[in-house]
């Protein structure tokens, strides 16, 4: 349960370094002082390609926390399988999928879609955990 734990840290950090990759470039594009970015709605002049990295690096740090705390509890407890596992990776695939989504087309009904799927794969691993949790 690690590895896909692993995957998803290292998956964010990939979306920070793409996001500053684009944020900074677009600030100075737009003369947007660095301090003027406390300010709330500073940002909005930049170009929405830009925006939506920076909003998929948000998503990032909000469902995922859950799958976190989920992979952490079956791996110290024991309880995950090879199925558990298939499921962690499969949460993982769709996130990383659901961020290159978000960040390039953001078409929202792919979004949505991808977001719904891995949201039910949580699901399942929340439910699975839990019965082995139980059995245990």
């Amino acid at each position: 349960m690690l590895l896909p734990i692993l995957a998803l840290i290292a998956w964010t950090m990939v979306m920070w370094v793409w996001m500053y990759a684009t944020r900074l470039p677009a600030m100075q594009k737009h003369n947007i002082d660095p301090q003027g970015a406390a300010k709330p709605g500073s940002l909005d002049a930049l170009p929405m390609k830009v925006a939506q990295v920076a909003h998929n690096y948000n998503h990032l740090h909000e469902q995922p926390t859950l799958f976190y705390a989920l992979a952490l509890a079956a791996h110290v407890g024991n309880w995950a399988d090879g199925v558990s596992i298939y499921l962690a990776w499969g949460y993982v695939g769709l996130r990383v999928l659901h961020s290159l989504v978000q960040a390039t087309v953001n078409l929202v009904v792919a979004r949505f879609a991808v977001f719904a799927l891995a949201s039910l794969v949580l699901m399942a691993l929340c439910a699975k955990t839990i019965l082995e949790a139980l059995g245990s």
